[in-house]
């Protein structure tokens, strides 16, 4: 009899660029060209989940008796390759990059505006 094997977890957390709260502009699949806030990150999946990106929809059914089913739209991840940063100031997608301060502290900086994010 054939068993299940477990997904794999051997993953390494990558580091991202992306942070909860950043503005993003999504540059390819069904999404592209929409925008949108990051809701969250998946740093061991490389993934984010963009408000009002990449919506899926769910039949619910009752957990309760009297209760009725529902249908709920919520959003699904994207691969963080997928999404750029964007300006809203600027109103153009670009590039991350990181710099370091004179006093050692990192900041992030937007590489076609030079616009520093934080």
């Amino acid at each position: 009899m054939a068993t299940a094997t477990p997904k794999s977890s051997t993953t390494q957390r990558i580091k991202m660029r992306l942070r909860k709260g950043d503005t993003v502009q999504v540059i390819s699949g069904k999404d592209k060209g929409k925008t949108g806030e990051v809701l969250r990150t998946l740093p061991n999946e490389n993934r984010v989940i963009v408000q009002g990106i990449n919506l899926r929809t769910r039949h619910v059914k009752p957990t309760q008796e009297g209760e009725s089913g529902r249908i709920v739209t919520e959003e699904a991840s994207l691969h963080a390759s997928n999404v750029m940063l964007y300006s809203t100031d600027k109103k153009v997608a670009s590039r991350v990059e990181l710099i370091t301060e004179k006093d050692g502290t990192k900041k992030r900086r937007l590489k076609k505006t030079g616009e520093v994010i934080d």
